[in-house]
Order: structure tokens, then C-alpha cells, then sequence
């Protein structure tokens, strides 16, 4: 029988379940060498069939994260050859920090000719007009760190694009792209949310995902 979720805090929590929570994470973000550590702590059977490729997409997620894309996407068509010819957004992605990495260098010359070889036909598509015109407007700044768009060249935008390419290999090899943890985030959001829209019941703050992780 379902449980009322106003009662949540009175269902009991399997410690199995903690674990696989736990396991899953580690997986996800290819912490091999601390999922090995914490299947010896917990006696877990390791999961062979989430293993796969895992040291890759590792070494695929901090390419891209450290900047170098171009060896970020000649792995990534090594492990799923097609999934960046099938996703455009997230190769256009890939190439822009190759490009913004040249201009942060002050390659501005190889810079132009890699937009003229790579990027220039991702124009013809609106969605990416106003983009490539501000990787373009970076090449205008004698420190484009210190220009309008210095987060083009920031960690924060390498790891997003890192992230959704470590999602986006786990979901062409037909694992889950979202940990367990996030989908319970996930769930305890909309759970929330219902409740503090729900009628006849006194009024609550509005959740904030935050004060969840801090409670």
C-alpha cells in the first residue's frame, strides 16, 4: 500500500538500499578507486554490468573538464562512435571549448580558422546564432577572461557540458544517466512541492532544494 508522504519520516530505511544508493553515485561519477573501498567496507557484490567503460568515460569527463575537447571527442567516438553525430547541441558544445580554449591562449589566428572549419555551419541554426556570436565577441578582448562572457571559458561551463557528456555516454550504453540520489532528489522536490500546494492545508514554504541538502 502507498504511503501517505506526510508519514515518510516514519517508514523505515533498508541499509541495502543506502548502499546501492551510495554504489550508484560512485559509478556514475567514475569514482573507481572509492567505490573499490567502499564495496570492501560494506561487502556489496561490484557491479560488473555497470562497469563498463567506466575508466573511459573517466578519462573522457576530464578531458573535456581540463579543456582539451578535441581528445574528449576522439575518445567518445572510440566508446559510442555515433552519439555525437546524433547529438549536435552536445558536440557544438565540445568544439566551443576548444575554441574559447585557443582564445584564452591568444591563438586568435587558429582560433578563426577553427571556427571557419568546425563552427561556421552551426550558424545556419538559430539556436546557436547568439552563442557562436558570443565566442566570436571573445576574440575582440585582450583579456577575455575579464570580458562579458569570461564564463565561456570557466570551469562552471566546462563541467556542465562534461557532466551532460558523461550522461549522454551512460545513456547510449543503456545505464542510467541520473544517479539514484539525484532521482530521489528528484522525487522529494515534487513530493514537496504537492504538498505545499495541496488544499485545506495550511500554507508552506515554498522548498527550496538547499535547505533540503542543509537540513
Amino acid at each position: 500500500m502507498d504511503v501517505d508522504p506526510r508519514h515518510y519520516d516514519l517508514v523505515g530505511i533498508n541499509e541495502n538500499d543506502i548502499h546501492n544508493v551510495v554504489l550508484s553515485y560512485l559509478v556514475h561519477n567514475c569514482f573507481n578507486e572509492t567505490m573499490e573501498s567502499f564495496i570492501a567496507c560494506t561487502g556489496m557484490k561490484q557491479p560488473d554490468d555497470h562497469l563498463e567503460g567506466m575508466e573511459k568515460r573517466k578519462r573522457i569527463f576530464n578531458f573535456a573538464l581540463d579543456g582539451n575537447a578535441l581528445k574528449a571527442i576522439e575518445l567518445t567516438n572510440q566508446l559510442a562512435h555515433d552519439l555525437l553525430e546524433k547529438n549536435e547541441e552536445l558536440y557544438f558544445d565540445l568544439l566551443s571549448i576548444h575554441f574559447g580554449e585557443l582564445v584564452r591562449s591568444r591563438k586568435c589566428s587558429e582560433a578563426l580558422e577553427f571556427a571557419q572549419a568546425k563552427l561556421t555551419h552551426f550558424g545556419k541554426v538559430q539556436k546557436y546564432v547568439e552563442k557562436l556570436e558570443d565566442f566570436m565577441a571573445l576574440l575582440a578582448y585582450e583579456e577575455p577572461d575579464k570580458s562579458p562572457m569570461f564564463h565561456l571559458l570557466g570551469l562552471e561551463y566546462r563541467q556542465k557540458i562534461a557532466e551532460s557528456l558523461n550522461r549522454a555516454i551512460l545513456e547510449h550504453m543503456n545505464l542510467p544517466s541520473y544517479t539514484a540520489m539525484e532521482r530521489l532528489i528528484q522525487q522529494t522536490t515534487v513530493v514537496r512541492q504537492c504538498l505545499s500546494q495541496e488544499p485545506g492545508k495550511d500554507t508552506h514554504a515554498p522548498f527550496s532544494l538547499k535547505d533540503f541538502l542543509e537540513s
